[in-house]
């Protein structure tokens, strides 16, 4: 399972990062794409949408079930990956390039209100 040092993530399985152009990306941890499976459909949240930190704000769709993205944070989202649209798959191949959204936060100290590497990793060792 992978878990890489560079990102962030939410206790809902969701990873971020900062981008060249300033605004942060999102997607789904390996975790998650693992306990999903094969993922059929995502629901991006649309371009202009305000998030609301922990709130749902899309949906990914595997063989197996559907699960709500929550957003990691208070932001607007700035973009999706329409590439990920056209070919959710891509989640399954490489989770933590397959990103879903881009946003860009309202608050600032993204990195204190997300989890750490570590901090994740001791999260789903627990479960």
């Amino acid at each position: 399972m992978q878990i890489p040092e560079s990102l962030l993530y939410s206790a809902e399985h969701l990873w971020t990062k900062a981008s060249s152009d300033g605004l942060w990306e999102a997607g789904i941890t390996d975790y998650a794409q693992d306990l999903l499976g094969d993922i059929v459909f995502v629901e991006a949240p649309k371009v202009g949408t305000l998030l609301s930190a922990g709130e749902p704000c899309g949906l990914v769709e595997s063989v197996k079930t559907g699960s709500d993205l929550h957003a990691l944070m208070n932001g607007e989202v700035v973009e999706i990956n329409k590439e990920l649209i056209n070919s959710p798959e891509l989640i399954n191949d490489k989770p933590y390039q397959a990103w879903i959204f881009k946003y860009r936060p309202n608050e600032a100290n993204v990195e204190g209100k997300l989890l750490s590497a570590q901090a994740y990793r001791t999260l789903i060792n627990d479960l």
